[in-house]
């Protein structure tokens, strides 16, 4: 079965780690370990993580996200956060999340997007 979680390497020294679906209780230890892979493996000086095509998200992969965040620091890696839909921007805005992981979104995303994800702080 192929993981919803996906790591690349870009040739101006950055990684992304690409989310599908959920992240929660079933994957957050994938994802942390994605993200520390990516930053022992490759010095990335960003490592971006992708949320545009991710569904939904617990408490659990909060944490996750907070563990990339410090391997990144921890390995003098910029961390971001990038394309989370407007419900994931509430729950990190909320969680005070949002300035510790530089959030940025894309251009293409607006204010009339749907809301399709979902957020628990289960």
């Amino acid at each position: 079965m192929e993981s919803s979680i996906q790591r690349t390497r870009a040739d101006d020294e950055t990684a992304t780690v690409t989310v599908h679906g959920e992240i929660d209780f079933a994957n957050c230890d994938e994802l942390a370990a994605c993200m520390r892979e990516a930053v022992e493996e490759w010095s990335p000086q960003l490592l971006r993580v992708d949320l545009h095509d991710a569904t939904f998200i617990d408490s659990t992969g909060l944490g996750a996200l907070i563990e990339g965040y410090k391997a990144a620091v921890g390995a003098e890696s910029r961390f971001t956060v990038v394309n989370p839909t407007l419900a994931f921007r509430r729950v990190l805005d909320v969680t005070g999340l949002s300035d510790l992981f530089g959030l940025s979104v894309i251009e293409e995303q607006t204010l009339e997007q749907p809301e399709t994800a979902q957020a628990t702080g289960a």
